[in-house]
């Protein structure tokens, strides 16, 4: 769902205390005005581009802090406002503590580097320019080698409705079950695109999952919360062997009408948030 459709700014009054009425920064409830961010709007596009170089700096930031570091595997990645046929990627062997805005290196859809000085994941051109051509809508796509994520897609099963965080996820997650390898060919990262569909997640069978958004910041929450829903959703499979039953699953009318409340784009950009609020003010390097 579109951060601009008016469906989301529903959904969105729906979850603020006060009488509101639109999606403004200005909320207006009983008596006086409360402020809501939303999302920025750029005078230039360099403006923008820098917004969402350090976005997406600050998602990797999260990333490191999350455990969702793994050696050089992993890859988050964000179109360029003005170029909109290549994106901004990290640099292929650099911590994602350690990223800041000026070390992003920007690659074409053929997946030659067109800015920047350092060397990129295969994977990341194999994947990631194939989601992106795939899918013209996603601005950002995120992949990491998380334990949970990693676990459950070498289970055959999918995210389930088993807790509210995981209704943002309900009926909106693909599947790649054609494990090849480490993914290194285009074929391959087409395969992965075609998989993911118009979901906003797919588990990569035997390998991982990847999340998309029309923002960093909805791809980068979509990632986060989808491993802690995997963790959560094996932890409960767990408790459950020893009872001798599995868990009540929430009914599909209750999983689709939470997902309506949840798992809307706005409210993926919305719960990154505090997390860049946090990451932007301790670690104001990312702007460099």
């Amino acid at each position: 769902m579109s951060l601009t459709e008016s469906t989301a700014s529903q959904h969105a009054d729906e979850l603020v205390t006060g009488a509101v009425t639109t999606a403004s920064p200005e909320i207006m409830a009983v008596g006086q005005d409360l402020y809501l961010p939303f999302p920025q709007e750029f005078e230039t596009v360099e403006e923008e581009r820098a917004h969402r170089k350090a976005k997406l700096a600050a998602a990797f930031r999260m990333f490191s802090k999350a455990g969702l570091d793994e050696g050089v595997a992993g890859h988050v990645t964000v179109r360029d406002p003005e170029f909109p046929d290549s994106y901004w990627v990290n640099p292929f062997g650099m911590h994602f503590s350690m990223i800041k805005s000026s070390d992003l290196v920007r690659v074409d859809h053929e997946g030659n580097v067109v800015e920047g000085t350092r060397a990129v994941n295969g994977a990341a051109v194999a994947i990631h320019c194939a989601v992106h051509a795939a899918r013209p809508d996603v601005v950002a796509a995120a992949h990491a080698h998380g334990p949970y994520g990693k676990t459950l897609s070498s289970l055959d099963m999918t995210i389930e409705p088993l807790t509210q965080d995981a209704c943002a996820f309900y009926d909106d997650v693909g599947t790649y079950d054609d494990y090849r390898g480490v993914v290194l060919s285009s074929e391959e990262g087409q395969r992965i695109g075609r998989a993911l569909g118009q979901h906003k997640a797919v588990i990569l069978r035997n390998h991982g999952m990847l999340t998309v958004g029309e923002t960093v910041d909805s791809a980068a929450w979509w990632f986060l919360t989808l491993e802690r829903t995997a963790q959560a959703q094996l932890m409960a499979y767990s408790a459950a062997a020893g009872l001798g039953s599995k868990p009540i699953q929430i009914v599909p009318e209750e999983a689709e009408a939470t997902r309506g409340q949840v798992g809307f784009e706005l409210a993926g950009w919305f719960q990154f948030q505090p997390i860049w609020e946090r990451i932007s003010r301790d670690n104001p390097d990312i702007f460099d």
